[in-house]
């Protein structure tokens, strides 16, 4: 049971470790799915990033004395359903495009809850050497929700509109 928050910092570095894990490998499939050339790119891009943060999280946790392995992230097994749902439900095209940023969006934003808590933890806790490992995460993040954003309302979201696909 976690019962302090030294505790309840640890199990979250597990559980958004196991998160990076799940989203890496449903990143690969949202790439594959993606017909705009630049979502393609910025999902391929951002997923050399998730390599970076599942190596830092390997850092702060041995930092911190922890395993990162031993954790399901329920919220990304449920994120990472739903984008599977959505890849088998919309016709590839600019529909299934604005789908996979939503998605992907989904992953982003409670990546960046966790990181910002986790930073504002390892403080509370006097972690001083793991914030700026994790605020480098965080900002990629933040970057990676950027693009996607950049993508959605430049170009994907207006084909969607145009477009005569519809979902499944």
């Amino acid at each position: 049971m976690t019962d302090n928050l030294d505790k309840l910092f640890k199990d979250t570095i597990k559980d958004v470790y196991n998160a990076e894990k799940q989203f890496f490998k449903g990143m690969g499939k949202f790439a594959k799915a993606a017909q705009d050339p630049g979502l393609k790119q910025s999902i391929d891009s951002h997923r050399k990033e998730t390599e970076g943060h599942i190596e830092r999280l390997e850092r702060v946790a041995a930092m911190i004395g922890i395993k990162p392995t031993g954790k399901v992230c329920k919220a990304a097994q449920g994120l990472i359903e739903e984008g599977d749902e959505h890849l088998e439900e919309v016709e590839s095209g600019p529909v299934l495009d604005a789908a996979i940023i939503l998605c992907a969006q989904k992953n982003e934003h409670y990546e960046i809850c966790s990181y910002g808590t986790l930073i504002a933890w390892a403080k509370q806790l006097g972690l001083k050497n793991v914030v700026p490992i994790l605020e480098s995460t965080l900002e990629e993040e933040k970057g990676a929700n950027e693009k996607l954003s950049q993508a959605a309302e430049s170009k994907v979201n207006q084909e969607a509109m145009a477009s005569k696909v519809s979902v499944k």
